[in-house]
């Protein structure tokens, strides 16, 4: 496993960046999930504030396409996906299906996430592979 997998899945706390040492922020595991995927699909939202703060790419995409925003459309509550926007993701990021974050949150019944990306502008008229 990359560096910072790990402590991303399990102990926020653990998470340090070393002072002169390059830390692998972008890069994937097994899955191509980075540090950020596993902080927000394990609902650690300072990590992954941190990881943002430090560089992580919000827009990296895993085997499937999914990005961050995508994983954390499917978490009850706004946070993690309001922390994501704030860094600049993009709310109409495309996994390999065509499905985007508002997708995922209609196909998960997420009422409060469908709302919440609708209010911060998720575009209602991107079609997926299917049309």
């Amino acid at each position: 496993t990359p560096p910072l997998h790990l402590p991303c899945e399990s102990d926020p706390t653990d998470v340090w960046f070393p002072a002169g040492n390059a830390c692998q922020l972008n890069t994937g595991d097994s899955f191509n999930r980075s540090p950020l995927m596993k902080a927000v699909e394990h609902q650690h939202a300072d990590c992954a504030a941190i990881l943002l703060e430090h560089g992580a790419n919000p827009d990296f995409k895993d085997v499937c396409g999914n990005t961050a925003l995508h994983l954390a459309a499917e978490i009850p509550g706004t946070s993690l996906v309001e922390l994501l926007l704030e860094h600049n993701a993009d709310i109409d990021a495309q996994n390999r299906l065509g499905y985007t974050p508002l997708t995922i949150a209609i196909i998960e019944h997420c009422e409060e996430m469908v709302e919440f990306l609708l209010q911060k502008g998720a575009d209602v008229h991107v079609r997926d592979r299917r049309k």
